[in-house]
């Protein structure tokens, strides 16, 4: 009987224990409550890649050349001040991939059961420059369109939006700590 008690309270203190303590270890929640990696928040340094644009999207669908998306994702990361961008990966605290895709898939995807559009778009992942750890990944479809002009608008929607969710990330999980 004593035996059975002793084994009871040591698998009570080992399930306080595995729960209580990563517990304390989260403390940038997410909305749903999983933890946002701290280097994100308290990066300062940033190196931004770029992954480059899978072929046949320049110059159409969208004008310009295949460096469009990193050229305008670096000025708007640099206009906005929160991170400094460096030239060097070494000095930086996180790496941004930018790549721009173009999918493979049906060209009629069923939603229903599980097919996604084959849309072109850009996707960011946010690396531990040390580790070369995945912290995040950002991901925003670009819309389909007939007309050149229209391609580029949503192109230019779909980058201000993954910019958007940068932000986001970066700085509203700041303000929940505080």
């Amino acid at each position: 009987m004593l035996a059975v008690a002793r084994m009871r309270f040591s698998r009570f203190v080992c399930t306080t224990l595995l729960f209580t303590a990563p517990a304390g270890a989260q403390e940038l929640p997410l909305a749903g409550g999983a933890p946002v990696p701290p280097a994100l928040l308290t990066a300062k340094k940033i190196f931004i890649s770029n992954a480059g644009a899978d072929s046949g999207l320049f110059p159409h669908p969208f004008s310009g050349n295949p460096g469009r998306a990193y050229n305008q994702f670096y000025a708007t990361v640099q206009n906005w001040g929160r991170y400094e961008c460096v030239t060097d990966p070494s000095d930086a605290d996180l790496v941004f991939e930018l790549r721009l895709t173009a999918p493979y898939g049906p060209t009629t995807a069923n939603k229903q059961k599980g097919a996604s559009d084959p849309l072109p778009m850009l996707r960011l992942v946010i690396l531990d420059r040390k580790t070369h750890y995945v912290l995040w990944a950002l991901t925003e479809s670009i819309e389909q369109a007939n007309l050149q002009k229209t391609h580029d608008r949503n192109f230019d929607q779909a980058l201000t939006a993954l910019t958007l969710d940068l932000k986001k990330l970066t700085t509203s999980s700041t303000a929940a700590t505080r």
